[in-house]
């Protein structure tokens, strides 16, 4: 994958986990500011746009919040007004963390760009929208587009469209994701973000996480990853489908700590020595010194030189076979590096 220097993009996705309660809304808010985080993430959707009245649950849906609801009346109470989004936005600005939200359908798709939301996240659910995905592309807005589920033809189709709608591919994160929540480690498949890294070059690659604990978030990190978005709680007891699959605060806070860690190290790729090295060349190379008395004039040959470490520096040995039959320009002694 391509090297990016910038900082990588940290997106805790609070999603659902509010459980249409305000104040514990506010509190993710709150805990994704602390941990660090660079935005928080929501989703805004109208219930009866994205299911009919019949349609059943996800599987872990039904694990997390039993099967006898459907989906659309899960989604009803989770549902997040107008009102409710301006509080949440008004809250995010004053504890310094950008606000995002998924957009599920094309009206609240409009809600968020009159709000001024800066990107646009599709989650992977709707790779396959075509008509959803003219109208995020016709916006212009930065991109970012989940491909859980997708083959790669189906990503290409997706930024095909986006990009001919209007928005240019250099404004497109494609984030790798398996939607199974929690994703078993088996099935994350993290190469998968090389893949699209080498087949969309002009797009950036990211990673949104579900399997269990933080390790894949900060592989995907020393991997390249622009952007990593990993969903959170405050409690993975309470009801409601996202909470079991989401990390707790403890483990938001070392995901976040973790991920800066990698990207510090990771350097800006030259291969140079670096400032915290550079006082252990002269103590750990060798240096040519003399291992017998020399003479000024006399020849410089493999019995009366070697190397040695010095701990000052010298001649670097590299340079031996231009030194064999150089004559000293001075006097020698033993262990003492050579100067020509």
């Amino acid at each position: 994958m391509t090297m990016h220097c910038e900082p990588i993009f940290i997106i805790a996705e609070a999603g659902v986990n509010h459980n249409g309660n305000m104040q514990l809304a506010r509190e993710l808010i709150d805990l994704a500011a602390e941990a660090g985080a660079d935005a928080v993430k929501f989703q805004t959707f109208r219930a009866e746009e994205i299911v009919t009245d019949s349609a059943q649950k996800a599987q872990y849906q039904k694990d997390a919040c039993g099967a006898g609801e459907s989906q659309f009346d899960m989604l009803r109470k989770l549902e997040l007004d107008v009102d409710a989004h301006t509080l949440l936005m008004d809250h995010c600005r004053a504890r310094s963390i950008a606000f995002l939200s998924t957009p599920f359908d094309l009206q609240s798709l409009d809600m968020l760009i009159d709000m001024g939301v800066p990107v646009i996240k599709i989650p992977s659910g709707e790779i396959t929208n075509l008509p959803y995905l003219r109208a995020v592309g016709a916006k212009g807005l930065p991109v970012i587009l989940s491909t859980g589920m997708a083959t790669l033809d189906e990503v290409h189709e997706a930024v095909t469209v986006l990009t001919e709608s209007g928005t240019p591919a250099a404004r497109i994160t494609l984030l790798h994701c398996n939607t199974q929540y929690p994703t078993p480690l088996a099935d994350a498949n993290l190469r998968a973000m090389t893949t699209l890294a080498e087949t969309f070059t002009e797009c950036r690659v990211g990673y949104s996480d579900h399997t269990p604990g933080i390790n894949c978030a900060v592989a995907a990190a020393g991997m390249g990853a622009t952007v990593i978005e990993k969903h959170f709680t405050l409690d993975k007891n309470m009801p409601g489908p996202d909470h079991a699959a989401s990390m707790n605060p403890i483990q938001l806070m070392d995901m976040v700590r973790s991920v800066r860690e990698v990207e510090l190290a990771l350097g800006d790729g030259v291969k140079q020595p670096t400032p915290s090295e550079r006082g252990n060349i002269d103590s750990a190379r060798r240096f040519i010194v003399a291992v017998a008395p020399i003479k000024t004039g006399e020849t410089f040959t493999e019995t009366n030189v070697a190397a040695r470490r010095t701990g000052c520096g010298g001649v670097s040995p590299m340079r031996w076979d231009k030194v064999m039959g150089l004559s000293a320009k001075r006097d020698f002694q033993p262990g003492e590096a050579i100067e020509l």
